[in-house]
């Protein structure tokens, strides 16, 4: 079953919060709300009202548009190789570029 916005929404706001290094406590100290309510966010259970959602904006220092770059996260890990294999069917100079960034980070 997809994932819901409330679902989305938290897991992306994790996912920054995570990025930033900061825990649900000092989040929810900087968004001034309680440490529940952080937790309630990110498990997709509430939308954050509008003070909320700003304070979350502004804590992570981020554009609202930043988060709600879902894409990364909507998609399965069979769907990311789907479309990365239909790419390197596409491209061979990707496949060869990609190849050498893994090479590198993998050596």
């Amino acid at each position: 079953m997809a994932e819901s916005m409330k679902q989305l929404l938290g897991r992306r706001i994790k996912e920054i919060r995570n990025k930033r290094g900061l825990t649900q406590e000092k989040l929810a100290e900087l968004v001034e709300i309680n440490t529940p309510n952080i937790s309630y966010i990110e498990n997709g259970k509430f939308y954050p009202s509008y003070e909320t959602f700003v304070g979350l904006l502004n804590a992570l220092e981020i554009e609202p548009r930043e988060l709600f770059a879902f894409d990364s996260i909507a998609k399965t890990p069979e769907d990311l190789k789907a479309e990365m294999m239909a790419a390197f069917d596409k491209d061979e100079k990707l496949l060869r570029l990609i190849y050498k960034i893994y090479r590198a980070i993998t050596v």
